[in-house]
Parts: C-alpha cells; structure tokens; sequence
C-alpha cells in the first residue's frame, strides 16, 4: 500500500468530503482550512472571509489503487471550477476552487486544470494552485455527512447532487460500498 495525501477545495469541505469518502482508494479525508493567514483559524473566523483561508480536504489515498491524476479528475468533475470565489449559494474566498500540492504533485496538478479545460470547450476553469499551512478544522466538521449532515437541509440539498455526478462521471472511481 502506497499512501498519498492531496489537499484540494471545492467550496463548502462538507460537500468535498462526502464526494472524497465513496472514491476507490481513499482512506481518510479529513475538512480543515488552508492558505490564509492566521495560525489556528476556527470556523466562524474562516467564515468571516478575512483569514484568507480556503475550506478544503486532505485527501488520503493508496496510490496503488487510484492515481494522484484521477483523485484531482473527481475533484475537477464534482465541483463547478468555473465559479470564482463561490460554490452555488456558497460565496466569499473560502469557498475558492483551488489545489494545494506539495512540490512533486505541482505539475499534475497543472495537468488536471488544463485536461478539464480541453475536455470543456468555452468554460473556463478559475482553480488556482496555491500553497498553504493545514489545519484541521473543528471535531464537529470531520466526516459531517455521515452524521450531522443527513439532518441538515443545505447538505441534503447539495450533496446528493455531487455525489450523483461522481457515480455518473466517475462510476470506475466510487467504492462498491458507497
């Protein structure tokens, strides 16, 4: 087993994460904020938009059984990289389309962006590759789906969508389970 771990955001890391969970491979996915910067940012900080902070997931993965470049396919695909700075209702810097690789990951990183450009003639992906101190947000955000989120409108309006396109677009990807 060869463990990766790539942090990416999306938009709101509930959303991202739910996606994350069911993918082959992933082992962990853990919601944080990362690329502002003040140390140790809570949420309702983050959500002020001043911290400069991204809500996104660390993906861990086994690279044996999806590679760096699928796991940042599924993320390009299930999530509308055209929209800068929001995701749907979702609006403010926090909720930005960016990657966040380590220095070997970069140029696949690059890769993603521009295969998803090619594959959508006319769109534009604003995603941005950026870099960043993790942090991993409060106990309550970790795996919020399972739990908390099955009660909550604004998840059960969002989230099933994305995770109806990632069975769609990216059925080889999504665990038997899931």
């Amino acid at each position: 087993m060869s463990q990766e771990q790539v942090i990416v955001a999306g938009g709101c890391f509930w959303c991202t994460e739910a996606v994350m969970k069911d993918v082959i491979g992933v082992s962990e996915v853990e919601s944080g904020y990362i690329g502002g910067h003040q140390a140790n940012p809570t949420y309702k900080e983050v959500c002020t938009g001043n911290t400069g902070h991204a809500e996104g997931v660390r993906v861990t993965f086994d690279s044996e059984q999806i590679s760096l470049e699928q796991i940042l396919d599924v993320f390009m695909g299930t999530h509308d990289p055209t929209q800068l700075n929001r995701q749907g209702n979702d609006v403010g810097t926090q909720y930005r389309s960016a990657i966040f690789p380590t220095d070997d990951q970069r140029e696949a990183a690059e890769a993603a962006i521009a295969r998803w450009n090619e594959e959508h003639p006319g769109q534009r992906a604003v995603t941005t590759i950026e870099s960043g101190e993790w942090f991993p947000a409060e106990d309550y955000h970790q795996e919020y789906w399972d739990g908390e989120g099955q009660r909550n409108p604004y998840c059960l309006a969002v989230i099933p969508p994305k995770l109806m396109k990632l069975r769609k677009s990216f059925q080889k990807y999504v665990k038997d389970d899931a």
